[in-house]
């Protein structure tokens, strides 16, 4: 029997641990991740961990995968064999039959086909996975496809689906009231072939149809003509509660045996189900960017306490996937001297793309994902927060005003944030004017160091840059963490940036827009006196 504490996510089986990670589907939805990993059968949420076995472990399974693809093609077929398990047991339960022994058959048919799909998949690999989930999901569906009992099963089985199979027809016996009227009826055989068209005068007078059985002395009609819908499915129910009971003395000789060992294995197939989908979508995934040429790091996980993130040519894979230029790596480090960050830059310079990818990346090597970047030491956090616009006038910002929703919403954050967290804020407070605004951001950067969480703030209000010695200095007082800024600058005319470290120079900002786009000093006098050149000319 397969062991019910296996897990392809969990090295121990144990997937009630205290090691998830607080991150709402707001969250997954503003960071692009159900875009990147798209499930229909559980949530994303649901696998992300802070636990370093657990990441390891799924890192070691992915990787399988991307050097064994037929394991995504077993994954995949069996996946579709599940669903229809999980497709029959939802019909079944809703049938009027109370035991429908037909049903069972099937179901026992597909955990047949199953374990020979997994068998034959994972022993064509036996000899290259390295991962200890493959290694013992090779191990578990070898010794229980090769065994005495499922050998027994198969045989049982195929003898008891042939008896089924082989049915083509039943012969009804009706018995009639004195004017002809049925009063009841009842299955007389069960036949292995069908029956034909006929008429009284061709059995009365052809030789070959006197001893035929099988052809009729009136025309077949279809049992559906003429009928309601009613009627049909009241001669449906009654031909199933039939053939129910015909055959039901067939598997209820072997009914326990089903009970204990196929439905508890098929149980904990289904149970794994979601983690089956998960990783052939991280794999795909994955698959997505290197074909692309785009890098992919397993990352170094590092104590939660050491709070790192140190990734070298970071990207968005988002973007990666939607565009076809060359995306502009950078380099993101939370280290000693900077676990607040805050990030300016012209505006469609790249801060809310880079804003999103540091997301991206803690987010997928917490799923256990190798990550969007060259390299990578990551200590895993305890909750990620985004506070990006909303887009919307929902009621809150109706009723509040759009800086209050915006301010409602932080404070919601502020509840739960602790020194372990990662929270991204996108263009805050841009709903009323620089001076308010830089200063609530000041107080709210303030409130983050003082907390030790790691951040990074993309905005617009240069002047807050300008304030950060005195920010830092209040933070130090109170035993904070320290704050630098960070500078999206434009590459050329790719639509990705480079992000430095550095103090920002907002006209400089302004300049290199400008210039972008034809409107310095130099280029608009330059057209005003090609135009003044050409109307002389005229």
């Amino acid at each position: 029997m397969l062991d019910s504490n296996f897990s392809l996510l969990y090295p121990n089986g144990d997937q009630n641990r205290d090691d998830h990670v607080s991150i709402t589907d707001e969250v997954i939805t503003e960071l692009g991740l159900d875009f990147l990993i798209d499930l229909k059968n559980s949530n994303l949420s649901d696998y992300m961990t802070t636990d370093r076995e657990t990441i390891e472990y799924r890192n070691e399974t992915l990787s399988d995968m991307l050097e064994n693809p037929t394991i995504v093609d077993t994954l995949k077929g069996t996946l579709k064999l599940l669903s229809d398990i999980v497709e029959l047991r939802r019909i079944k339960s809703e049938t009027e039959v109370a035991k429908n022994y037909l049903y069972s058959i099937t179901e026992i048919e597909l955990y047949i086909d199953i374990v020979s799909k997994l068998a034959k998949g994972f022993q064509a690999v036996r000899g290259n996975v390295k991962s200890s989930a493959f290694r013992r999901m090779t191990e578990t569906v070898t010794e229980l496809s090769e065994s005495e009992y499922y050998r027994n099963l198969n045989k049982q089985l195929g003898e008891l689906t042939a008896k089924v199979h082989e049915v083509k027809s039943i012969t009804i016996g009706v018995n009639l009231d004195s004017e002809f009227r049925p009063v009841d009826a009842g299955v007389v055989s069960l036949n292995a072939d069908t029956f034909k068209s006929g008429k009284v005068i061709d059995k009365i007078l052809r030789m070959d149809f006197k001893d035929d059985d099988y052809t009729c002395i009136a025309p077949l009609v279809p049992y559906t003509r003429s009928n309601t819908d009613n009627a049909k499915i009241a001669f449906t129910n009654a031909f199933n509660n039939a053939m129910n009971d015909i055959f039901k003395a067939d598997v209820r000789q072997w009914r326990q045996l089903v009970q204990s060992y196929v439905l508890s294995n098929t149980d904990f197939l289904l149970r794994i189900m979601p983690e089956i989908e998960f990783l052939t979508k991280a794999q795909h995934l994955l698959l997505a960017l290197k074909s692309r040429g785009l890098a992919l790091a397993t990352p170094k996980i590092a104590p939660m306490d050491d709070k790192e993130f140190n990734v070298k040519g970071i990207y968005n894979p988002c973007v990666a996937l939607k565009v076809d230029s060359k995306m502009v790596k950078n380099d993101i480090d939370f280290d000693e001297n900077a676990k607040i960050y805050v990030l300016t830059g012209p505006n469609r310079g790249g801060k809310s793309v880079i804003t999103c990818a540091v997301g991206q990346v803690q987010a997928l090597a917490q799923l256990g994902l190798p990550v969007p970047a060259d390299s990578a030491v990551i200590s895993p956090v305890t909750a990620i927060y985004t506070h990006f616009p909303t887009g919307s006038d929902g009621d809150d910002t109706i009723e509040k005003g759009r800086l209050g929703e915006e301010c409602d919403r932080l404070n919601k954050i502020f509840d739960t944030l602790d020194s372990r967290s990662l929270i991204l804020l996108d263009e805050s407070f841009s709903s009323t004017g620089s001076y308010e605004a830089s200063y609530i951001a000041s107080e709210v950067l303030t409130g983050f160091s003082i907390i030790g969480c790691r951040c990074l703030f993309s905005t617009h209000l240069h002047e807050l840059s300008n304030q950060l010695d005195e920010i830092n200095a209040k933070c130090r007082a109170e035993g904070g963490v320290p704050i630098d800024t960070l500078v999206a600058g434009i590459h050329g005319s790719e639509r990705s940036f480079e992000i430095i470290r550095a103090k920002p120079d907002g006209k400089s900002y302004a300049r290199d827009i400008a210039e972008k786009f034809g409107l310095s000093y130099d280029r608009i006098m330059d057209r005003v006196k090609a135009k003044k050149a050409d109307e002389k000319k005229s």
